[in-house]
């Protein structure tokens, strides 16, 4: 193996390491959405073999594999590979299910930080907290899937450094 390549691999390793895992109820939030997602495919493939000129079982079968996709492999996936940290400064978020990103937001580019909690996240008992930044139009990120106390703690996190960097 190439040294080089090898002290990449580790010093991203390690950096992954540093960040923190979403709350576990969000695993059964994303585990229920794709439930709902993969059991409406396979609906509509059940009503749609009834109009095509197809044997009933194949257009079902044919919407399974992606069902299953929905109901079992993305949400786990998603769940493990979103996380976060709040440190230096700056809000680090990763995530994603098919394409892997990675958003770091400096405090001092931060407008303001919203907290939101819709009926399904209060079911869970979660919230998403969601960073304005200045600079183009509408810029934003969004972690998702925080308890409510440990968003309401990042938010305060953010303005004692917003503030100390003013004052």
């Amino acid at each position: 193996m190439h040294p080089q390549r090898g002290q990449a691999i580790t010093a991203r390793v390690d950096a992954i390491a540093d960040l923190l895992p979403l709350d576990p109820a969000y695993r059964s939030l994303l585990l229920a959405r794709g439930a709902i997602k993969g059991g409406l495919l396979v609906l509509l493939a059940t009503i749609g073999s009834a109009f095509l000129p197809l044997p009933w079982w194949l257009p079902i079968g044919l919407a399974l594999v992606p069902a299953v996709w929905l109901v079992l492999v993305a949400p786990i996936r998603a769940y493990r590979r979103a996380a976060y940290a709040c440190a230096d400064a700056q809000l680090r978020v990763v995530g994603g299910v098919l394409f892997r990103h990675d958003t770091i937001v400096p405090f001092g580019r931060v407008q303001h930080i919203d907290i939101d909690q819709g009926p399904v996240m209060q079911m869970f008992g979660l919230a998403a907290l969601t960073v304005h930044t200045a600079g183009e139009h509408g810029a934003s990120v969004t972690l998702p899937g925080l308890a409510p106390a440990r968003a309401e703690e990042l938010r305060q996190t953010i303005r004692a450094h917003i503030r100390q960097a003013e004052g």
